[in-house]
Formats: C-alpha cells, structure tokens, sequence
C-alpha cells in the first residue's frame, strides 16, 4: 500500500490541484468584443477582446474538388485537390485593425492527377502562413512568409518530391527571400 509520508506537502497539492480545477471568476475572463474589426475577420473564427487589443481563432475543414493546377509541356493539364483542415489566428490592434494573421494548414488526401490517363500522385502537405500587415488593416501591405513541407509519391516509384522551406513575399507580389530543397 501506498502511503504518502508527507501530509503538509499533500494538502498544498490537493489545494492547488482544487485552485487550478475551480471556475474562473468572470473578471479574469476575456472581454467581448465591441468595437468593428478591419478587416472583418472570417464567420468561423470566435474574438475576443485583450488588452492590447483582439484576437480571434478558429479552425475550418474544407474539400478542394479536383480543379485545374498547371499545364505541362506537352499541354496535358494536371488536376489538384484534397482536403484542407486549417488552425486561423488573426491579430488586431486597440484600433481594431488587423496587424497579423496566422494560419496552419494540413492537406490530407491530396493528389494530382491526370484525367486523360487516370493517373495519380497521392501527396501530403503541411503549410505554416503568416502575413505581417505593414499598415494595420490594409492587406494590400503584408508581407507573407510561408513555411512548410510537402511530400508527393506516386504508386510503384516511391517518393517523387520532398519539399520544405521558406518563401517570403513582399506587398506587391515580388520574392524577398526563398531557402529549401
């Protein structure tokens, strides 16, 4: 049998244990929001007023139909799709302004394809984007860099691409900075 040899040390423990269990008092929760957002943040995402301003989060998953993705060499065009399940964070100023949105995305059952031949290429991908607003609420200013990897595999070859890196995006449109494989 178990014994525990010191009671004082036992009695903090169930009291912080109780302390992190019990109810937070509505002074220490987040504030609603009251003031208009620009730009207005998406429907699924759920805001909350802090004290440097706001914050809102939330997730969606959604279908990409299988839709046009480029043109080969030859003029066959190559299809894409998949489902995409992404974690958004936006952040805005006591202004209200947006200043930074944040947003995860994970590709699962992803494949390009070719119609005419029914081939396919199963892949995979994990994207990390962040714009950085240089005017608050103005996303014609963001600067966007993206982060992640991607691995594509056709059946019978193995792995035919394995990517990962960083790209950086400037407001109007030109690369800043590109590094991976």
């Amino acid at each position: 049998m178990f014994r525990f040899r010191h009671p004082v040390l036992l009695t903090a423990l169930v009291t912080a244990l109780f302390a992190v269990l019990a109810p937070v008092p509505a002074s220490f929760a987040a504030q609603q929001v009251t003031q208009s957002l620009t730009p207005p943040p998406p429907s699924f995402l759920t805001c909350k007023a802090v004290g440097n301003g706001t914050i809102c989060h939330g997730s969606r998953t959604f279908t990409i139909d299988p839709h046009p993705d480029f043109t080969c060499g030859d003029g066959e065009v190559i299809y894409d799709q998949g489902i995409i399940r992404q974690v958004v964070t936006r952040y805005y100023d006591t202004d209200g302004n947006l200043t930074q949105r944040v947003i995860h995305e994970f590709w699962s059952d992803a494949q390009k394809s070719n119609p005419l031949t029914g081939t396919t290429a199963p892949y995979s991908q994990a994207s990390n984007i962040t714009d950085v607003l240089g005017v608050p609420g103005d996303f014609s200013s963001a600067t966007e860099t993206v982060t992640g990897q991607g691995n594509m595999t056709i059946p019978g070859m193995g792995a035919v691409l394995l990517n990962a890196g960083r790209t950086v995006t400037a407001p109007d449109g030109s690369i800043d900075f590109r590094a991976g494989p």
